[in-house]
């Protein structure tokens, strides 16, 4: 007869299946309680479309929305939105590690496994140090960035004290968690030349996406190089941040020159010199996964859609806040290639060998994620003949990528299209291969080899 505890433990989700399940029930949960009528501005029910699609994306953190999130949610209704963001942001296991270790002063071997798999490049020992530094950081960030923007919403733009916190507050947790939401129809267009504004969610958004292993490791440094007085030799970053850190300064300048080039003359004429600068940055940065939006997408030019998109399926850093295939990952696949080309038998990075299970994962990531935009391209391309396949293309990936910017397409897109957009935004957030291996029951383990041929390959 099987043991209680055996049956238990058989019935016992995998972390990956966990992380999965988690983001499910938060999504049911959120669902349910935005439905309800005094969570919108009129006192009615919120259809469930709308109810599901919004927590979808404050869930997932990525700021793609159906309803007008300033005028159709009232107060509580958008503070829930803001919860939900803060809890997907942060992540589901990483809050219940980090309540755990607070009631009995550790983390369990579950929760390690829960939240490794969750953030997806964590070791097991580093998950408590990381996840706690993770709020410290997230807690620092938000409130600075949430006082400098109120500041500036309350003495420039003549809002009332308490209007000018919420709205501060709201931007800069969902600019920290890469979200994108915002409380006006425009997003950010109304400050495109506001640096008081613009350039602290910038912060936001760059620090929210690197990663909170990356963020903690610079941290770590910074506070052991301040307790020596400045004297003494660091120790070598380690190959994830400096990859992170080069890859994100890249795509950003890349970004930049991008917007600036292609919309100097339509999105951004007419306005000053600052203001284009400021919005060409601006704009080169938020495709790195976080949605906000200080210029009309749905006016710019078909070029300018189809690079930002490339720059959008690249996202930010590993256990961060960003969906999509990660900085990291394409690192390895550019380094497996230009082996490759060289002839070399070994990957390597910054002096680093790479080894060959890594580089099957980063190939496994790159090829699902592409496979998934590429269905679900075409299944809205049906669906919806009327829009462009640029518009449907960048709102594919925008989704996957749980970026969120739009060309303003998603409200006009029917349910069948949104549920699918909803699933890429579920996909992008948990990862391709996370979800993979939580539809998987069981991993088999082949006891054989099969005997060695060499297919011609190109």
């Amino acid at each position: 007869m099987e043991r209680p505890r055996a049956r238990l433990l058989r019935h016992t989700p995998s972390p990956a299946q966990a992380v999965a399940l988690g983001f499910l029930g938060l999504i049911a949960l959120g669902t349910l309680v935005l439905s309800m009528p005094v969570a919108s501005s009129t006192g009615e029910a919120t259809g469930f479309m709308p109810a599901m699609f919004t927590v979808t994306s404050a869930v997932t953190v990525t700021g793609l929305a159906v309803v007008d999130t300033g005028t159709h949610w009232n107060g509580l209704g958008q503070a829930i939105i803001l919860l939900f963001i803060q809890v997907g942001g942060f992540g589901i296991m990483s809050i219940t590690s980090l309540a755990g270790m607070l009631l009995t002063g550790r983390i369990g071997l579950r929760s390690r496994r829960y939240t490794q798999a969750e953030n997806r490049s964590l070791g097991t020992g580093d998950i408590a140090r990381t996840v706690f530094a993770a709020l410290v950081i997230t807690v620092l960030c938000e409130a600075v960035v949430a006082l400098i923007t109120a500041a500036r919403f309350s003495i420039e733009y003549g809002m009332t004290l308490p209007r000018a916190l919420w709205e501060g507050l709201f931007h800069a947790v969902s600019a920290f968690n890469n979200a994108g939401f915002g409380l006006r129809i425009d997003s950010l267009v109304p400050y495109v030349g506001d640096g008081w504004i613009i350039l602290p969610l910038v912060f936001a958004l760059i620090i929210g996406g690197l990663g909170y292993p990356v963020v903690s490791e610079l941290y770590d440094r910074m506070r052991a190089q301040w307790r020596r007085g400045g004297i003494g030799k660091q120790g070598k970053l380690s190959v994830t941040t400096k990859v992170t850190l080069l890859g994100t300064a890249v795509l950003i300048v890349t970004g930049v020159l991008i917007i600036g080039a292609l919309e100097w003359n339509n999105t951004l004429a007419g306005q000053p010199l600052g203001t284009r600068l400021l919005a060409a940055f601006f704009q080169g940065v938020t495709p790195r996964t976080a949605g906000f939006n200080s210029i009309d997408y749905g006016e710019a030019q078909p070029v300018t859609l189809m690079l930002t998109g490339l720059l959008m399926f690249i996202v930010g850093g590993s256990a961060g806040t960003a969906g999509g295939i990660k900085i990291t990952t394409a690192a390895v696949i550019l380094a497996a290639i230009i082996a490759e080309i060289r002839g070399h038998n070994e990957t390597t990075i910054a002096h680093r060998t790479i080894s060959q299970s890594v580089v099957r994962q980063a190939l496994a990531v790159a090829s699902i994620s592409v496979a998934i935009v590429v269905v679900a391209v075409a299944a809205i391309r049906i669906l919806e003949p009327d829009f462009s396949g640029e518009a449907t293309t960048f709102e594919v990936i925008s989704a996957f990528a749980t970026v969120g910017l739009s060309t303003g397409i998603t409200t006009e897109l029917g349910a069948p299209s949104q549920l699918i957009l909803c699933l890429l935004m579920y996909i992008g957030r948990i990862g391709p291969v996370t979800l993979v291996v939580a539809l998987a029951a069981r991993h088999s383990v082949r006891r054989f080899t099969y005997p060695e041929e060499r297919p011609f390959i190109g």
